[in-house]
């Protein structure tokens, strides 16, 4: 089977090649001086195969993800692929891990932007540093993730803001429209209510991050119990009573302590009881976080 052990080989060794060349994109990208402590990079390894979305969710991305991969050919007919999408929705629904594994599809390397080191209070500063990365988004190919979108984003009409908030959501208003480059900008907000009704029609998609139905609860479930032995199945009513209204993060971080608590007292099965236990130790540490506060 000469021929067979041919392709083989030929195949291990364009794997490779392929990971030499991963690993090798982080350095040749890294932040100028001007933007360190500003954009933060990273190359990431989790897969959107790793997430659960919803159906709207799934057609959207599919749709995203082949335009940026066949992006050269859209414009060989004067047609711009999307590359600035706005997510939003409540805490621990998603949106960062979506930012990752994006970019992880599309072989790119991940760049956040930090607001601690954007947002300062001394006057015009804020929109030179906004300046910088928009350079950066034109001249270094990436995913450029802004979360808290809304520190830079919200409305100019809000009385109890002052006017340098207001220049600073002016001055990404220009830089979004003026940006012709081929690297993607995805924003994420909790607070989508408070941004200025002109930055929406700044992006190309805006996509709804909402808590997980009761099919994409058993998704996440299957995921993260994937290996895992247990005396129920996922479709159990008394597990979707469970988890409702819980976040995708909750649910992960509930699942992690009921395996953990099973491994260390050398159960051989998860039962249902356990997650209960651990989604009560979940709720009362949570609780004593917010008296804390």
């Amino acid at each position: 089977h000469t021929k067979l052990a041919s392709e083989l080989k030929q195949f291990i060794d364009q794997a490779k090649i392929q990971k030499r060349q991963t690993s090798n994109v982080l350095s040749l990208v890294q932040p100028t001086r001007e933007l360190e402590g500003i954009l933060e990079a990273s190359q990431p390894k989790l897969r959107m195969a790793d997430l659960t979305f919803s159906e709207q969710q799934r057609l959207i991305f599919g749709r995203l993800i082949r335009e940026y991969k066949q992006q050269d050919k859209l414009r060989s007919h004067n047609l711009e692929p999307r590359r600035k999408l706005l997510l939003y929705g409540p805490p621990g629904t998603g949106k960062t891990a979506t930012a990752s594994a994006l970019a992880h599809e599309l072989k790119l390397p991940l760049f956040t932007i930090r607001l601690d080191g954007l947002i300062t209070k001394f006057m015009g500063e804020t929109a030179s540093k906004l300046r910088l990365i928009f350079e950066s988004l034109r001249t270094t190919k990436g995913l450029y993730f802004f979360d808290e979108f809304d520190a830079i984003g919200k409305e100019r009409d809000d009385r109890g803001e002052h006017g340098e908030l207001r220049r600073v959501v002016n001055a990404v208003l220009q830089m979004m429209d003026s940006y012709q480059g081929k690297s993607l900008i995805l924003a994420a907000t909790n607070h989508e209510h408070i941004l200025d009704s002109a930055i929406w029609r700044r992006f190309d998609e805006s996509i709804e991050f909402s808590m997980p139905s009761a099919l994409q609860i058993q998704g996440l479930l299957k995921l993260k119990l994937r290996g895992v032995r247990r005396h129920f199945e996922l479709d159990d009513k008394e597990l979707v009573k469970l988890f409702a209204a819980r976040s995708g993060a909750d649910i992960e971080r509930i699942v992690r302590r009921a395996v953990k608590r099973m491994l260390l007292r050398g159960q051989e099965f998860l039962a249902l009881q356990d997650l209960q236990r651990a989604s009560e130790r979940e709720r009362k540490d949570m609780l004593n976080k917010v008296l804390l506060i």
